[in-house]
């Protein structure tokens, strides 16, 4: 068997689903997720997790360059999800990159359709961390009036991009970011306000 799976697969994964549904349901704060043990260089743990976690033989993904030039991470991907690749990403279901600058722009992935938004692409982003970035102010459903957020490494024009994907509501990926063992959720509903 490969290496960095969950160790009680049930018990995990169970417990990471529910951190990325509460990251989701309640937009800009701050989850603890399940990690397993490394399966390389190149993918944080936190992106196993959430991989593990998500996908299944019924979720294309669409990964990064890096991650995809990553053997060890195709083997895993093959192995333990059972997921297609794909190098559309209007064809993912799921996304996963490693950092900002590996990521097309966001409306380059499956936005949905007005019959069907939720078929969009959730994109799952690791960043250096959750915090010490620029400071962004969010409000949306799940949001008791406004709250901080200042995830440190999102795109440089990620502001513009975030307006024009809420924009699109009810179309529009979902955002899951990562780092340090833990999960943000920017669902599609939630906006960027001014004076952030």
């Amino acid at each position: 068997m490969l290496e960095g799976g969950f160790a009680d697969p049930v018990l995990q994964s169970g417990a990471a689903f529910r951190a990325v549904m509460a990251a989701l349901a309640n937009p800009g704060t701050v989850q603890n997720l399940v990690t397993p043990a490394p399966i390389s260089d190149s993918m944080s743990t936190e992106l196993v997790s959430v991989l593990l976690t998500l996908s299944d033989h019924d979720s294309p993904i669409w990964l990064d360059d890096v991650l995809r030039a990553d053997t060890a991470v195709l083997e895993f991907v093959a192995f333990h999800a059972g997921a297609p690749l794909v190098s559309d990403p209007q064809k993912a279901v799921f996304a996963i990159a490693g950092e900002a600058t590996r990521l097309p722009a966001l409306d380059q992935f499956n936005l949905g359709t007005q019959e069907y938004p939720d078929r969009s692409t959730t994109i799952v982003l690791a960043v250096p961390a959750l915090h010490g970035g620029a400071a962004l102010t969010l409000r949306g459903p799940g949001i008791k009036d406004t709250l901080h957020i200042s995830p440190l490494g999102l795109p440089e024009d990620f502001r513009a991009q975030w307006a024009a994907n809420r924009a699109l509501f009810p179309r529009g990926i979902d955002l899951l970011l990562v780092a340090d063992g833990q999960v943000m959720g920017l669902p599609r509903s939630t906006r960027i306000v001014e004076g952030s």
